[in-house]
C-alpha cells in the first residue's frame, strides 16, 4: 500500500503542478488537479490539507529543484545568473509556477523550503563579500534579488516588448543577463 499512497502523492503533485502553472493559485481548481491525476479530493485533504498546503508541497519541490539544477556559485555570481535563465528558459511550466508564486501568494504565507533556499542564498552571498570574492556595493538582499528578476528578464517582457526582442537568439538572451550581473559587481 505504501507504493499507492505515494504513487497517489505523486499524481497529485504532477496535476498540481500542471494546474497551478495554468491558472495561478487562485484560479486552480482541487476538482481538476483530483480528476487529472486519477485520484478524488479527499486524498488532496489528506496529503496536503488543503489547496494551500498543495501549492506549497510543488513550491518546495520546486525550491529543491532550482537548487539542485541551478546550484549558487557565490564566487561566479554572473554563471550563476546564467544557470537560472538556462534552468527557466528549459523549464517553462516552473517559470510560470514561480512568476504565480509571487503574483499571487499572501506575503504572510511563506513556504519553508523556498525560505531556506533563499537564506542559504543570502549566506553564500554574504560569506563571499566577507572573503572579499564579492562586491559590498550591494547588500545581499540587494544583489539576490536583482540576479533572479535579471536571470528571468527575457522571460517576463511584456507582450510589445517580446515582439521586438523576439529575433535575439537564446545564446544572446543569456549572455546579457551574466554581462547585466557582472556589470552589478563591478566596483
Amino acid at each position: 500500500m505504501a507504493g499507492d499512497a505515494r504513487a497517489t502523492k505523486r499524481r497529485l503533485l504532477d496535476a498540481a503542478i500542471a494546474e497551478f502553472a495554468q491558472h495561478g493559485i487562485a484560479g486552480a481548481r482541487v476538482d481538476r488537479i483530483a480528476s487529472s491525476a486519477i485520484s478524488n479530493k479527499a486524498q488532496i485533504y489528506h496529503y496536503f490539507t488543503n489547496k494551500d498546503g498543495l501549492f506549497d508541497a510543488v513550491l518546495g519541490e520546486l525550491a529543491e529543484d532550482t537548487q539542485r539544477e541551478a546550484p549558487i556559485d557565490a564566487a561566479d555570481l554572473p554563471e550563476y545568473a546564467g544557470r537560472l535563465f538556462d534552468y527557466f528558459v528549459d523549464n517553462p511550466v516552473k517559470d510560470r509556477l514561480a512568476k504565480w508564486y509571487r503574483m499571487e501568494s499572501d506575503r504572510a504565507a511563506l513556504v519553508d523550503a523556498v525560505t531556506a533556499s533563499t537564506n542559504n542564498k543570502l549566506a553564500a552571498i554574504t560569506k563571499a563579500q566577507e572573503a572579499g570574492l564579492v562586491s559590498t556595493r550591494l547588500t545581499p538582499v540587494e544583489l539576490l534579488a536583482t540576479i533572479v528578476h535579471l536571470s528571468a528578464l527575457w522571460s517576463s517582457m511584456t507582450p510589445d516588448m517580446s515582439r521586438h526582442a523576439k529575433d535575439i537568439p537564446r545564446e544572446r538572451r543569456r549572455q546579457v543577463v551574466v554581462d547585466a550581473v557582472a556589470a552589478l559587481l563591478r566596483d
